[in-house]
């Protein structure tokens, strides 16, 4: 390339805007690029003494820079103080020379070479930059498209890259087809994929429960503002999710600020999840009354709780015994996760008859073990429709 006077600063200038990358990215790669051209065709051993220059004047450079010697042991890396001087009378012992060794017929397979690392390297910028764009919206929501559908996975676009939700992350009972428009949940991103390709790899879910909250956040402005808060939240995915919500603001309803006007809200994010039921409920400092309002749509007469063991006893009506155990166990199981505590319930019926046989006045504490009864400590709530949404077929409003 020399004699070659090309404006390459102006090219690297366009290139760099071109793709939203550095321009000394560029410069640095083309260097390493030329360097690495001259060591194969010119048989060098190494490019640790080579520098390249780019310059509008000169295009590109090629010099070598060796240590002045009295006897020359390495060519590559020195020059006798009489070959110095042939170049400069001032230079001495010890001092670097600079050598112009830029060939004439640099030519074709260089530039070829040069080109090739040139490609890499914009490449794997520009991985770089996606994936530094896609790990700040880890545990954030996105919209994908499904590209492909496979037994063990779907592949969806996310925009600049490929996302892939692994079969375990599948909703029970969704179906996928390519071209649907999803909404997912970024799991985690890596750099490169396991398959061996360097391309950033986001994976995705459909099934964690960050992705109930991040919805609710988006059609929430209360939950945006950080005046509604989410406390807790269960979720079965594609079945139902119980959602513990509180307001910082005393004038706020923070159930009413889900549901939303006419249950519009609420609708938008049910209608997301497939008609997965949401029970949205109100959160409380109280144990005794979480649980309570937890077990909703069920009516709670009475809740008696152990701090030590971290366990609830709940008493029921008789006919809502089924309802606050929920369908195999469901409703109990979601309450339990959403309040952290550990819940037995009873009805009304099979408290008055333990009492009955162990002789225990009714207003004591009951258990199946008397010995443990005085660990407890009784407390009533009953239940308030302001502080619960049932959309499971109620609310109580089936959505």
């Amino acid at each position: 390339m020399k004699g070659k006077k090309i404006d390459i600063i102006d090219a690297i200038s366009a290139l760099a805007r071109e793709k939203d990358i550095d321009e000394a990215i560029l410069i640095n790669t083309i260097e390493d690029a030329l360097k690495a051209a001259y060591r194969r065709n010119n048989q060098v051993q190494s490019t640790q003494n080579l520098t390249v220059r780019l310059t509008r004047k000169e295009g590109v450079q090629v010099f070598a820079r060796k240590v002045v010697v009295e006897e020359v042991e390495d060519p590559e890396t020195q020059i006798t103080l009489q070959e110095a001087h042939a170049i400069r009378s001032d230079y001495h012992l010890d001092d670097i020379v600079e050598i112009d060794v830029t060939p004439d017929d640099f030519g074709r397979v260089a530039a070829q070479t040069a080109k090739q690392m040139l490609v890499q390297r914009i490449r794997e910028a520009e991985r770089g930059k996606i994936y530094e764009e896609y790990i700040e919206k880890e545990q954030e929501i996105l919209t994908a498209i499904v590209q492909r559908v496979e037994p063990k996975a779907v592949f969806v676009e996310l925009g600049r890259t490929e996302g892939i939700m692994e079969s375990s992350e599948f909703m029970p009972g969704e179906v996928y087809r390519e071209g649907d428009h999803i909404k997912v949940y970024v799991l985690k991103v890596h750099g490169a994929r396991l398959d061996g390709s360097r391309n950033p790899q986001v994976y995705v879910s459909r099934v964690h429960p960050g992705l109930v909250k991040r919805l609710f956040e988006m059609e929430v402005p209360e939950i945006a503002k950080g005046i509604v808060q989410i406390r807790s939240l269960a979720r079965e995915a594609g079945s139902r999710t119980k959602i513990a919500v509180y307001s910082t603001d005393p004038l706020i309803d923070p159930v009413g600020a889900c549901v939303g006007p006419r249950g519009m809200r609420v609708e938008k994010v049910v209608n997301e999840l497939k008609n997965e039921k949401i029970d949205i409920i109100k959160w409380s400092p109280d144990p005794a009354e979480f649980v309570a309002n937890a077990l909703n749509p069920a009516h709670v007469m009475s809740v008696f709780i152990s701090e030590e063991e971290k366990i609830c006893r709940v008493v029921v009506p008789d006919q809502q015994l089924s309802l606050a155990i929920g369908k195999e166990g469901q409703n109990t199981r979601l309450a339990a996760k959403l309040t952290s505590w550990k819940i037995d319930i009873k009805s009304e019926t099979q408290i008055q008859e333990l009492f009955e046989e162990q002789g225990i006045d009714p207003g004591m504490v009951f258990d199946d073990e008397p010995q443990d009864w005085e660990d407890y400590t009784e407390q009533e709530y009953y239940d308030d429709s302001a502080e619960f949404a049932d959309f499971s077929g109620g609310m109580e409003g089936d959505f």
